[in-house]
């Protein structure tokens, strides 16, 4: 087995790869061999996260830039080819999110979520395409449990994330014939990530949330690694289309309610503000 999963000297692109649940991705590859490449916004961040998966040995490479520049993912995805070969691994891994009741949300806040999860994974998948190892590439969306649930105060990460599911079950079809396999990996509550200090902000709204857990916990960036490695390695050499939860069971319960989420932020930003004023 863990022959299967040794990645030496194959090549993986991580869009997002600067931190969180994709620099756990890009870890594992790395751990295992693989040459990396990422790409995030923040230079600063890609040179420390470069730096970081470098030291397991192997070639590691950042480049700074959006995924909802067509021209920035172009540039990235050239230089990373130049540098690494046709990729064997590609994961699509931005993402934005925020809770915001619909009616308190503007078009440009929901549009920017929109922009970055699903223009953004398309973005890098359809420039992608010309780079990757045919046969045998492994395509990985980083999704969400709101692209199937639907989840009070997530109007935009539903709508976006749907999206990204859906395009992975369409680009599976259309790229079959070149031996490109398509998977979306769906993340439940994983602990010690932006999302998660995002939506539950309070520790009241963390332990809320994992008593919701069939399994009870939270999840870890390197459960959601390992099924990035089992999808990219010849144990999945005939899924695709496939949207994958890794998230305890969480899913089956429904979408979660955001409202206590949504109040706490309130409550910490009128604070703040308040703080502000008094300190001025």
């Amino acid at each position: 087995m863990q022959e299967i999963l040794e990645f030496k000297d194959r090549a993986v692109f991580i869009a997002g790869g600067s931190s969180g649940i994709n620099l756990g991705i890009a870890d594992a590859f790395a751990q295992r061999g693989a040459k990396v490449a990422i790409m995030s916004r923040s230079q600063d961040r890609v040179d420390t996260a470069a730096a970081h998966l470098s030291r397991h040995g192997g070639i590691a490479c950042g480049f700074a830039g959006d995924v909802r520049d067509p021209a920035a993912v172009v540039a990235a995805l050239e230089a990373a080819h130049a540098r690494l070969g046709d990729f064997d691994v590609l994961v699509s891994g931005a993402a934005g999110n925020f809770v915001s009741p619909a009616l308190d949300m503007s078009p440009n806040a929901f549009k920017t979520v929109v922009d970055i999860d699903l223009l953004g994974t398309f973005n890098v998948l359809r420039q992608a395409h010309q780079y990757l190892r045919k046969p045998g590439a492994s395509v990985i969306n980083i999704s969400a449990p709101q692209s199937f649930n639907p989840t009070i105060f997530q109007a935009h990460a539903c709508a976006a994330k749907a999206g990204v599911d859906m395009l992975t079950r369409v680009l599976a079809i259309e790229w079959g014939g070149d031996g490109i396999r398509v998977n979306s990996i769906v993340p439940g509550p994983i602990g010690d990530t932006e999302g998660i200090r995002r939506l539950a902000p309070t520790e009241e709204t963390r332990r809320a949330m994992e008593e919701t857990i069939p399994l009870g916990r939270m999840g870890t960036r390197k459960e959601v690694a390992d099924m990035a490695l089992v999808l990219s390695s010849g144990l999945a050499s005939f899924v695709t289309g496939a949207v994958i939860p890794v998230d305890g069971g969480s899913s089956l319960l429904g979408g979660r309610d955001y409202r206590e989420t949504y109040k706490a932020s309130v409550a910490a930003r009128t604070a703040a503000r308040t703080g502000a004023e008094h300190g001025a």
